[in-house]
């Protein structure tokens, strides 16, 4: 008992200083990311969030242009519209085809997978959660865009939102399949046990009394996998098509995210003697930062609300 009390103050500031590095990592990030893209965000102005225009200028035009008190090429402009959409869009579709499919896996898991196999089941989810995101693309770019090409698409054409989603809805699933199964496992099974004695099914059972009682849980799993999709960069560059100024008319349209930009335009941006399209890339970068601080606030308002109402009821 001694020896529990004297290690307590030192796990408390143990811990508290991990949370304090935790909270100033991402402030430095955050930090960088501003004083980098500073000189983009003064040159592109608002027109930076509503042009669907990307172009680093003429390289060969003699002189250049000043806007904000920064100047770049002759001919630069810098609009993020076209790859925001695409990569709020494709993130979003995948997740509406991901979540119910991870959330019935998981239970089948848990509630119906005889005890013999479970060590299998497991084992390939977090093989499958493993697995490199070039190897996804890969896969993508050898068999799934051929098959939307030859099949699905009325132009002929695979690489697009259709396929960028089902590369993002595969790869996040194996992430909301361990984390919820494993949320669902931690819960006791005296709630489960209860509402199956007061004469509900197995399936009332799971979705009436288990999933509410660990839907915090699972909404950080659903949250992990959103942030793995808004991020993701190899995989989705490979079978997104690569559009540039222009916005996606269907879902077998092409598209481009800001993760896959970011990397396709870099050395173009390096050849900009201004510096002022790295510093755009920059701002790319910044936004994507900004858009997962949302979406991660916006879910803690929401589960924060529903633990008031649960409270009240």
């Amino acid at each position: 008992m001694m020896q529990r009390v004297r290690t307590q103050p030192f796990l408390r500031l143990a811990t508290g200083a991990l949370a304090v590095a935790s909270f100033a990592l991402i402030f430095l990030m955050l930090l960088f990311l501003l004083a980098y893209a500073y000189p983009a965000i003064r040159f592109n102005g608002i027109g930076f969030l509503t042009s669907l225009t990307w172009n680093i200028g003429n390289q060969y035009a003699s002189g250049t242009v000043t806007r904000g008190g920064f100047t770049g090429q002759v001919g630069a402009s810098f609009g993020a519209l076209v790859f925001i959409c695409g990569t709020v869009l494709s993130s979003f579709l995948a997740m509406i085809a991901a979540v119910p499919f991870s959330l019935l896996v998981a239970i089948a898991i848990v509630y119906r997978v005889p005890p013999f196999l479970k060590p299998l089941t497991n084992a390939v989810v977090e093989l499958m959660a493993g697995v490199p995101s070039v190897i996804y693309g890969l896969w993508g770019m050898i068999v799934l865009v051929p098959f939307i090409g030859n099949k699905l698409s009325p132009s002929g054409n695979g690489n697009g939102l259709l396929a960028a989603t089902i590369i993002l809805a595969l790869m996040v699933v194996p992430i909301m399949v361990a984390t919820t199964r494993d949320v669902v496992q931690a819960q006791s099974t005296a709630i489960y046990e209860a509402s199956m004695a007061l004469g509900s099914t197995s399936w009332q059972a799971v979705t009436r009394a288990v999933l509410p009682s660990v839907r915090n849980g699972i909404a950080g799993s659903v949250l992990l996998a959103f942030g793995r999709a808004l991020g993701e960069t190899m995989a989705v560059l490979m079978v997104c098509g690569a559009a540039i100024n222009t916005l996606p008319q269907s879902i077998f349209s092409p598209i481009n995210t800001i993760a896959a930009v970011i990397v396709s335009q870099l050395e173009s941006a390096l050849t900009d003697a201004s510096g002022m399209a790295q510093r755009s890339l920059g701002e790319l970068a910044l936004a994507l930062f900004l858009i997962t601080l949302i979406v991660n606030g916006v879910a803690r308002v929401i589960l924060r609300g529903g633990d008031r109402t649960s409270m009240v009821a």
